[in-house]
This record gives structure tokens, sequence and C-alpha cells, in this order.
């Protein structure tokens, strides 16, 4: 991060990238004096209500970040930005977004916990559009033109007011990463039996990660006599980029019990701030996030270190893993909204561990059409993750197991969302590929 004195005194003439954030409550003027050369601008956590009407000056800005301020109208400015690509705005006041706000050429737009009532149906402009955040407002529909976006592949409508699931988003070509939780036509399954856990039996240790919905704690269950090691997770209690922390957990506990998932020890009882939590297995030390999460350029797809590589059988093992753990949820209505590959930890034998339900929703399996759809868009996403599955063993050896696995992926992916191939089917097919490797 760079301080304001520094961009005054000139230090960072030539500057790419710029982040201030001290209480600012007027955009500084001296940031057009980088204007030959300044792509990344991050204005959070700052107390700005406006931008200027010229900025537009900034003609090399494809990144803009500018959450956690005051706005309450979403700045039309943004528009004069030729080469805007990702806006983020989380986390302010904005109550309106005008049409004239919504920069054609924007392919990731963050505006989650506003309170956003209505969106302009101009967004369907945005015919890059790949990534859209809009957890966390005041949405009671959605704009038909948005089905517009054929490019559209993850959408957050979580935590809002909308009374129904839009037909035509099941009909998306390219959405494979949906969130709806939290919303007035959501459903609740029956609450699933799940063991307390006093917060008065439980010896919290170090912090092992912190995501949106909460921080996970190493921990100790038991007494003097019986003692165990486990993992705590601690809801943070507001809303996230993927929804309500409280969906998260009854869809976690909702999934059951599989070999693939992170095994639930209980309920977190009596924590001396009143919050939720859940008690895990302690995941062993020799597990490893397989990938990492989409980068400013990737967008929506997963990115992984150059020395990352899988063997054939390792490739099949993790696939079939996370097709019977898909399956298993469809079963049971639960929509995962976040398959990808910085979610699955793996071993170096392929052993697979999948988890994050903080997307996951509920669906009615009742509706036989919109299920049938629903599975289908969750199975493009597991298409992806085929995809890297199969660069990743790609790396390692040529394989007549790879090229079937190829025409899984293709099936998985294709644009025409009914005749993609349900779970079950994906979990047979790569159980077979596994026999025959």
């Amino acid at each position: 991060m760079q301080t304001l004195a520094q961009l005054r005194s000139g230090a960072l003439k030539g500057a790419v990238s710029l982040k201030l954030s001290e209480g600012l409550s007027e955009f500084p003027k001296e940031i057009f004096e980088l204007a030959d050369t300044l792509e990344v601008l991050d204005l959070s956590h700052n107390k700005l209500k406006e931008l200027p009407a010229d900025l537009g000056r900034l003609t090399k800005l494809r990144i803009f970040f500018c959450s956690y301020n005051l706005f309450t109208v979403l700045p039309e400015v943004l528009a004069d930005c030729p080469l805007l690509d990702i806006v983020g705005f989380k986390a302010n006041q904005i109550e309106t977004v005008p049409l004239l706000s919504l920069n054609p050429n924007i392919r990731w737009l963050i505006l989650t916990d506003n309170n956003i009532a209505e969106l302009p149906g101009e967004i369907g402009r945005c015919a890059r559009m790949q990534k859209l955040m809009l957890a966390g407002n005041r949405l009671s529909e959605l704009p038909e033109e948005l089905s517009n976006c054929r490019n559209l592949a993850l959408l957050r409508i979580s935590a809002n007011r909308l009374t129904e699931l839009p037909k035509w988003l099941l009909s998306m070509p390219k959405l494979s990463w949906l969130a709806f939780s939290g919303n007035l036509f959501s459903v609740s399954p029956d609450a699933v039996p799940l063991p307390f856990v006093g917060w008065n039996k439980l010896e919290i240790l170090n912090v092992l990660g912190e995501g949106a919905s909460g921080i996970i704690y190493k921990g100790v269950k038991g007494t003097e006599d019986v003692k165990r090691e486990v993992a705590v997770k601690i809801f943070k209690g507001a809303v996230t980029s993927d929804g309500f922390p409280e969906c998260e957990m009854n869809a976690f506990i909702a999934a059951g019990a599989h070999p693939g998932l992170v095994g639930l020890v209980g309920r977190v009882a009596g924590h001396p701030d009143g919050k939720h939590g859940l008690v895990m297995e302690l995941i062993p030390e020799h597990f490893h996030n397989l990938g990492l999460p989409p980068s400013f350029e990737s967008c929506t797809r997963d990115v992984f270190a150059d020395d990352v590589k899988l063997s054939v059988e390792q490739a099949l093992k993790i696939a079939a893993t996370i097709a019977s753990v898909a399956a298993q949820l469809h079963r049971k209505g639960i929509m995962h909204g976040d398959l990808y590959t910085h979610n699955t930890l793996v071993d170096d034998e392929g052993n697979t561990l999948f988890g994050d339900f903080g997307a996951a929703a509920f669906y009615d399996r009742t509706d036989a059409t919109t299920a049938f759809a629903l599975e289908r868009i969750e199975v493009s996403a597991f298409g992806h993750l085929l995809d890297d599955l199969l660069f990743l063993a790609g790396k390692t050896e040529e394989s007549p197991s790879l090229m079937k696995l190829e025409k899984l992926r293709d099936a998985a992916i294709t644009p025409d969302v009914m005749s993609r191939p349900g779970f079950q089917y994906l979990n047979d097919e790569l159980m077979k590929l596994q026999e025959h490797q």
C-alpha cells in the first residue's frame, strides 16, 4: 500500500498500480498525474462519496476497487474509462445504479452488500460480463436483459428479496457457478440432527485459515481423559460475497457424510459472543489445496502454481470423488455453487476432500424441470474442473483415459444446458475409467 504523501511528492511517478487507504473524503487529483501508466487503482476503505467528472482521463485504467466507502449511487463516470475491465464497489451504501454507469467493457462487477433494489436493463449491453456479484442487496427481480450477457459464468444473487429464480437463467449457456440462497423463494429442508459441542469443551489453539464467512481454528475437544484434535469454524455472521453464513452452515450439515467431504463433529453451543460455529474433523496436514482462486486475468477460472501436476490415476481419482460428492448433494437438493479446484483438498495419492459451502443453496427437487437444469448448471462447473485436471495431468503423459476424460468435459460444458449429463452418469463413467486404467 502506498501513501498520499508519496503520491504528492512525485515518488510514485510511472506507477502501474496504486492503493490508498487513508480515510480519504475526496478523490486525490494527483492520481491523474499517473494517467499514462496507471492500470490498477484501489481506493477501498476510505470515505469517498463521489468521483471526479473527468475520471475518463485515466485511459489505461483496467481495474478499479472502491469498496467500503460511502457511495449511494454507482458513478456514471465509470463508463468513461475505455479499458475498464473489473469494478468493485462492495459494502458501500449504493441504492441507485444509473444505466450510464454500466461500462459495456466490464468483465467482472462487484456490487455485494449494498442497498440496490433495481438494476437497469442496460446491464444486458455488458456482453463481456463473466462474473457478477450481487449478494446482500434488496433486489426483488433481475432484468431479463441480463440474459443477453451470454458470457456470464458466475452469478451471486444470494441474500436478496427475489420472489423466484428467473427461468431464463436456467438456459444461460456458460453459467456454471450460481449462488441464490437467502431469497424469498429459497427453500429450507427439515433440520438435520447434529450433536452440540459446548464451547467450554473446546480448547481453541491457532488459526488454520480465514475465509469470507468465518475463521477456522485448530482446537482440542474433550476432557482431560479423552482429548481429540478438531477444526473449529466460527462464523462471522455478516453477509459475504456468496450469501449468509447460516445458509452455508445449514447446507454443510444437510450434505451428510461422504468420504469426499470433511467430516462434521457437531455444532458449537454457548459461544461467549453468541456466534454460530461448527466442529469438524481435522484435515491431515499432508492434504493441500489443488488450485488457487481465479486471478484478475483468469476471472472465473482457477490458476495453478507452475510446479503443480497430476498423474492420470490422480486426476481420475479426484474427478470421481468430486462427481460422487456432487451427485449426493443434488440427490438432497443442494447446489454447491462453488465447484472449484481451490475448494478441493488432495494428497499425493489423489485422495480428495471437498468443502466450502459458502455459496450453497437448497432447491425443490419436486420441481423437476428446475431441478434438472440446476444440476446441469453445476455440471458445467464440473466440466471446467475436469478441464483443469486434464491440464495438470497433460503435463505428465498422454493417455487414452485422458481422451475419454476430454469427451466427458466436452459433454459437461456444452452450451445446451439441458443436454448435459447428470452427476450420477458422470460418476459412473469415471468409475469405469478408473477400473480400466
